[in-house]
């Protein structure tokens, strides 16, 4: 049995950097993945669907150029090349990737699905079926998660797509239904009605991104609905299934309405990959939700043994798993004392526009009993949104009634990410609003508008 001073199971956006600091750091380093290396973000997340995102928005630019005064003809969408370039992007990012890793010194990379065999033994099943032992005194799983379809009879007798299979279409559906009115199903949505497509989307609760405050989704529903998105909310999948045509029906459970379609996207939700590692031979406890038990230095119930990323549960976003990549980093190799409490949960719908969020909602913030103010302006108000006539919905921030500080915004606009990140950044040199209230942008930008939404505090 070879023994390693580290191993890391998953190559995600997190395991990858850590394991070639680890291998960097003079430790002998086994490095496990199954499928590729960039992990969900990479391959089948991030990079792929905000390219395809691009793609969309260029198809929505052009048939509203009239607006702009500029009439283009023949435009026509090519599904086809629209995956070629995700693709290409994808591969170029992967194999950046992949030539890092071959380059690094101390760490053997392994091709292989992992399991534990003992407390720090693990057994690795290649492609071929060939399998391997190794041990290491220190072990870390970035995992991940997968989609996770719900129970819906005949769900399995369809053909299905999910968040992955989507992506690989070649010719643009006639009529998509999608399940779940997520993060994910909206960014799907919207992509596959802009790409020409008729859109429904069925979602069990009350409003869609149900996390969000009321504003927020009620805002993002009007501009979906806008683009001519059919929303179905309160309303579930009871049955499903395909006819003669080759089309597929979806029966609400209400009864109130059959939905015949095209295609079927399934995006209600993600479920951790654990099943295959037997954990239990390493003595590593699951959450009630069947995610890995951590602490909040991302250790688990085993020693020696720490787990990060989605697999741990969590928000599940990229750079949280990064920023796990980062905690272990300042713990385990620089001498420091790193804890996954109380940072900052930043992220970014990529719809269009999009939301970007950061620190606390509304319905956040009374749950934690704070006092605070809240100031919002609608992307009217802000003089580039209209010379870019990209004026769709609003800007909010709340802050401490007390110190000032700001606690939290959500900016659903052009660029909304961004500017949330401007906001994210005072909020983290502990600025009270008053400085952005005051400061001098250039003009005629979006950051600007910051002027104006925090004169809106005491307005």
């Amino acid at each position: 049995m070879k023994s390693y001073d580290a191993i890391v199971i998953g190559a995600g956006q997190g395991g990858k950097p850590w394991a070639v600091d680890l291998a960097n750091s003079g430790m002998q380093t086994a490095f496990i993945e199954r499928a590729f290396i960039g992990g969900t973000c990479v391959n089948v997340g991030c990079t792929p669907t905000k390219t395809m995102v691009a793609s969309a928005r260029v198809a929505h630019v052009l048939a509203r150029a009239h607006e702009y005064g500029i009439h283009p003809t023949g435009v026509r969408v090519h599904l086809d090349r629209v995956r070629e370039r995700k693709r290409k992007i994808v591969s170029d990012f992967r194999s950046g990737s992949e030539r890092h890793v071959e380059r690094t010194k101390n760490l053997t990379y392994i091709h292989g699905s992992a399991a534990f065999a003992g407390e720090r033994e693990v057994r690795i099943t290649g492609a071929d079926g060939s399998v391997e032992v190794i041990s290491g005194e220190k072990i870390f799983i970035n995992t991940g998660t997968r989609n996770a379809p719900p129970e819906i009879p005949g769900l399995d007798t369809v053909g299905a797509l999910d968040s992955t299979s989507i992506m690989e279409l070649d010719t643009v559906p006639e009529h998509l239904v999608v399940l779940g009115g997520g993060y994910i199903g909206l960014e799907f949505a919207q992509m596959f009605r802009r790409f020409g497509s008729s859109v429904s989307i069925v979602h069990r609760g009350g409003q869609i991104i149900s996390r969000e405050d009321p504003d927020v989704a009620g805002e993002l529903h009007a501009i979906l609905e806008g683009e001519g998105i059919d929303i179905l909310l309160d309303a579930h999948a009871g049955r499903v299934r395909r006819d003669k045509e080759n089309r597929i029906s979806v029966e609400l459970e209400s009864g109130s309405r059959i939905l015949t379609c095209s295609h079927l996207l399934v995006a209600t939700g993600r479920v951790p990959n654990v099943e295959d590692l037997s954990l239990d031979h390493a003595g590593i406890k699951l959450s009630d939700s069947g995610f890995i038990k951590v602490n909040d230095r991302l250790e688990t119930d085993a020693e020696n043994i720490w787990a990060f990323g989605d697999v741990k549960g969590g928000p599940a976003f990229t750079h949280i798993a990064y920023d796990d990549y980062r905690i272990l980093r300042t713990n385990l190799l620089e001498g420091g004392n790193a804890t996954t409490r109380d940072r900052d949960i930043p992220y970014t719908v990529f719809t269009d526009p999009p939301l970007g969020r950061v620190g606390l909602s509304e319905k956040e913030a009374e749950r934690a009993g704070k006092k605070f103010k809240v100031a919002k302006i609608p992307m009217t108000h802000v003089a580039r949104a209209l010379e870019m006539d990209e004026t769709r919905g609003f800007m909010k921030v709340l802050v401490d009634a007390e110190t000032d500080r700001i606690l939290g915004c959500a900016i659903l606009g052009i660029e909304g990410g961004e500017i949330a990140t401007m906001i994210q950044i005072a909020m983290m040199g502990k600025l009270p609003y008053t400085a952005l209230k005051n400061a001098t942008f250039s003009h005629p930008t979006l950051g600007e508008s910051l002027n104006t939404l925090f004169m809106a505090m005491d307005a």
